[in-house]
Order: structure tokens, then sequence, then C-alpha cells
């Protein structure tokens, strides 16, 4: 694959409704798994309620449509009244990967 694109959400969560986030969650890794252009999606989230999800697409225009995605806009909306205290989201173009697994 020649270049991709990186879609980086960090975020701080609340304490709200912890449940309720899991289960959309959940739901929004399967419907992005269903659109066209998605490549994959890696997530971490820390005891302090940081996190980082990565999700990574083959174009700007497959990510503009997630992004237009109804269900993921909904799942938004409900992020900035519970779940988040904050987040941030970056697109950055993928020139290069590179990896070990430490395996001879």
């Amino acid at each position: 694959m020649n270049h991709y694109y990186a879609v980086i959400f960090t975020s701080r969560r609340t304490e709200d409704d912890s449940k309720g986030y899991a289960r959309m969650s959940d739901k929004m890794v399967e419907l992005a798994r269903l659109q066209p252009g998605f490549i994959k999606v890696e997530s971490a989230r820390d005891h302090e309620g940081h996190g980082i999800t990565v999700s990574y697409w083959e174009s700007l225009e497959a990510i503009q449509k997630w992004k237009e995605n109804t269900a993921h806009q909904a799942a938004q909306q409900k992020g900035k009244e519970t779940w988040y205290s904050n987040y941030n989201v970056q697109i950055c173009k993928v020139v290069r990967e590179y990896s070990f697994n430490g395996q001879c």
C-alpha cells in the first residue's frame, strides 16, 4: 500500500455512563469497519481516562464520508454532551511504515 491516512483521536473521559460509552465505542468500530476505505483501528485508554484511538483510511474522501455518517455524528454529539471532558483530532498522511515483532 502506498500512502494512507491516520485519524488520531485523543481524549479525556468523564466518569459518566461508562457502560453506555463502551457499547457505543464497540458499535462505532463495527460501523467504521463497514465503511469504504477503512483499513483498521487501534485504541488504548489509561486508568485516569486519557485515551487515544487511531483509525486508518485509504483516502481523505473516506475520512470525510465517515465524519458525515449520521450514526457517527450522533455518537460524537453524545460524546460532547456526556463522555468527554475534552478531545483533539488530527488527520495525518502516513508516508512510511515499519515495525519490529521481536522474532528471529
